[in-house]
């Protein structure tokens, strides 16, 4: 019946033995033998259809490099092709580690330590500390920035070779569904065969189709700004729009928002959205909303002109974080001409085990616009080896997922929102809290924290935590794992909260906020 099962959701009925063999094998006492086993079984299915390797991989960003790593250490004999590292990407650069190490989380994040400084030095005061005017080095934040992701780069690379994977510089194309050509820094050119290929080449920043598009620039080049401007304007209002207001804010840099919807972070909670904006304010972060981008123009100084349908700024630089898109076009990765099919959106169409629609490829992360993280595209390819190295069919499980925003104050998230649980017809309470934390009531900063819970009024159960306010992704990890356990507000009162803290509010909060939803 389990056979008949998988076969009707497109399994290879004999790769589906053999892995269950392998499985069984796994299992016995001997653990070293076993593995040695399935080593030379996994392998031995494809040396005898002539391929140079079980498992290919196409981008050596997050989940390409856990899924290779993981593969070849489950007995897989595995390859990866990546660009050359650079900062910035292109058409043929990239590097080990993708846009989240090199152009992403984690260079970001370095900058919102860096920039938050100038709040702590503003708050100083109030604690009794007197300070003369901090002075920012950007050349010296810049360097120590590069030199970050360049070591991160290295141990990527060190990852793979000591997992036996084996790397390619290069950028991979389909040639058939079997073969993958590499073009090397020089037009080399090399092709290899693979049972299986992954392509998990992640996403690229989207650039808005208006009249001057192309004299603004993306989060690439904001990350590796040889100088910082005096001012600047950021158009979007997601993720990146709001953490770069924040990171050259606090840098000095005069900061314009620039957004089409009424409040920041479209798809977050409202009351969330409500204090980020408020928030932003604070650090004097100039917001402007509901409007539609025009035109950018340079003037005849070199200062730059963005015409909106509701103002028009002058500016020394803007910023497009206007989102991000499958990166399947840049390089071309000659899909279609294989037959794997794309969305609307140019995203790669998975089924529910990241299987394309060619039966052995298969895509994972950002590459096919499910669930955007880092932490997703890891839970992606490790659900990959599972399936096609393990022979045990995972699917991803996407139910409360954590995630934050580097904002200043930062934001974290898991579970359902408020609006997201009316939508579903779900009768909810809701308790909320906003306060000033205790760290500003000496400082005399007016930023409020935010803490909410939205809770299923028949089950008790908790279906969404909310918060913005100081450590909110610290806390937030914690209480995601309480949502995966499935835990009830009664679970929530009856824990001791930790004085003082601003996480104790979570589990300390008794008054009903609001009902809402359900019939």
């Amino acid at each position: 019946m389990l056979v008949a099962k998988l076969s009707s959701q497109g399994f290879n009925l004999v790769r589906f033995q053999k892995r269950t063999a392998l499985r069984v094998v796994a299992s016995a006492k001997n653990t070293e033998g076993a593995r040695v086993m399935r080593t030379a079984a996994v392998r031995g299915a494809s040396s005898e259809h002539g391929f140079d390797y079980d498992i290919f991989v196409i981008g050596g960003g997050s989940g390409g490099v856990r899924a290779s790593r993981m593969a070849s250490s489950a007995g897989a004999k595995v390859g990866l092709c990546e660009m050359p590292y650079d900062p910035i990407s292109s058409d043929r650069t990239g590097g080990l580690g993708g846009t989240c190490v090199i152009r992403g989380c984690v260079p970001k994040k370095l900058f919102v330590f860096g920039s938050g400084f100038s709040a702590d030095f503003e708050d100083a005061s109030g604690f009794g500390w007197v300070l003369s005017e901090p002075k920012l080095d950007w050349k010296r934040l810049l360097d120590a920035k590069l030199k970050e992701t360049e070591r991160l780069n290295g141990i990527y690379e060190r990852l793979l070779d000591g997992s036996g994977v084996t790397s390619y510089v290069g950028a991979g194309k389909l040639l058939d569904n079997h073969t993958v050509e590499i073009t090397g820094q020089e037009g080399s050119k090399e092709s290899v065969t693979a049972r299986d290929i992954l392509i998990a080449t992640g996403g690229r920043a989207y650039v808005p189709d208006i009249p001057g598009a192309e004299l603004g620039i993306t989060s690439d080049e904001a990350l590796n700004l040889t100088e910082l401007p005096k001012k600047m304007v950021i158009v979007g209002s997601g993720y990146i729009a709001v953490e770069f207001a924040g990171i050259f804010a606090g840098l000095g840099v005069e900061v314009d928002l620039v957004y089409r919807q009424a409040l920041p972070l479209r798809g977050f909670d409202d009351d969330i959205r409500s204090t980020v904006y408020s928030n932003l304010k604070e650090r004097g972060i100039n917001q402007i909303s509901s409007c539609q981008l025009v035109s950018l123009d340079k003037q005849s100084d070199g200062r730059l002109l963005l015409r909106t349908s509701t103002e028009e700024l002058e500016t020394d630089v803007v910023i497009f974080a206007t989102g991000r898109i499958p990166n399947t076009t840049r390089p071309k990765l000659g899909l279609e001409s294989v037959g794997v099919e794309l969305s609307a959106t140019g995203a790669i169409k998975v089924d529910e085990y990241s299987r394309t629609t060619v039966s052995n490829i298969w895509a994972v992360g950002d590459v096919t616009d499910r669930v955007n993280l880092t932490p997703v595209a890891l839970m992606e390819g490790m659900a990959f080896v599972d399936t096609v190295v393990r022979g045990n069919p995972t699917k991803p499980d996407y139910e409360n997922i954590p995630c934050a925003v580097f904002s200043q104050p930062p934001v974290a998230t898991v579970g359902l929102s408020e609006n997201d649980a009316i939508m579903r017809g779900v009768r909810c309470d809701v308790f909320m809290s906003s306060f000033t934390p205790m760290k500003y009531s000496l400082s005399g900063r007016k930023e409020k924290a935010l803490m909410k819970l939205v809770v299923d009024s028949v089950s008790q159960r908790v279906l969404g935590v909310h918060m913005v306010g100081p450590d909110a992704a610290e806390i937030l990890q914690g209480f995601a794992t309480a949502l995966k356990c499935g835990a009830t507000k009664q679970h929530f009162d009856q824990t001791v909260g930790i004085h003082p803290s601003s996480a104790e509010e979570f589990v300390t909060m008794r008054s009903l906020t609001r009902t809402v939803g359900g019939e």
